[in-house]
């Protein structure tokens, strides 16, 4: 049995001057890179996700349609585009430490790491059985949405999911406290710090 770290979507569109900025997005990166440094060693795998969203498409109506504008529930400014300065991780975040690295989003909205595959082409799903992964703790942006989407994805394959907020960060504080209450809810371990 293993155990995971999961860091999803710490990448310049989603810190301080990106596309769909998240307040405190530059900080969580400093903070997980200093996690990762103190504790590597408590991890077998180091798994980070990214969006990857396929460019000059509508991502399965992630993107609004042409001369429309983005809802901010189900469409969203452009961001995270395949190949782009924004889709890159955050430069507060050691690259370096990631084991495994997952795209998600690559023409459909892909707000869980369940929705990604490693540069290879394998799926998360089969990804983790692989390697008999069985703990995760996630951390990451944003707690609302993709933290939420991973962390309950994760649970409902049969994972120990725990997640640290003070490595996090999220979009708005009522969404915020919405997806903690369903992740508690769910069965995962919400803590403030590990």
């Amino acid at each position: 049995m293993a155990k995971a770290l999961l860091i999803i979507d710490v990448q310049v569109d989603f810190c301080e001057g990106g596309a769909l900025a998240c307040n405190g997005g530059a900080a969580a990166a400093t903070r997980i890179s200093n996690y990762l440094v103190e504790s590597k060693s408590d991890y077998d795998f180091v798994i980070a996700s990214r969006d990857w969203h396929t460019p000059n498409h509508p991502n399965q109506g992630h993107f609004p349609a042409a001369g429309e504008e983005p809802d901010f529930v189900t469409t969203w400014p452009l961001h995270c585009i395949a190949g782009e300065p924004g889709a890159e991780y955050h430069e507060n975040l050691r690259a370096d430490l990631i084991d495994i690295h997952i795209k998600k989003g690559q023409g459909a909205n892909g707000y869980s790491i369940f929705e990604g595959s490693a540069e290879d082409g394998e799926t998360f799903k089969d990804l983790i059985q692989r390697l008999n992964i069985t703990q995760v703790d996630v951390v990451g942006i944003a707690t609302d949405y993709c933290v939420r989407a991973s962390s309950l994805d994760s649970k409902n394959a049969g994972l120990e999911v725990r997640v640290i907020t003070s490595l996090t960060a999220g979009v708005a504080p009522a969404s915020i406290e919405a997806a903690i209450d369903e992740m508690v809810d769910a069965g995962i371990s919400v803590v403030p710090a590990a």
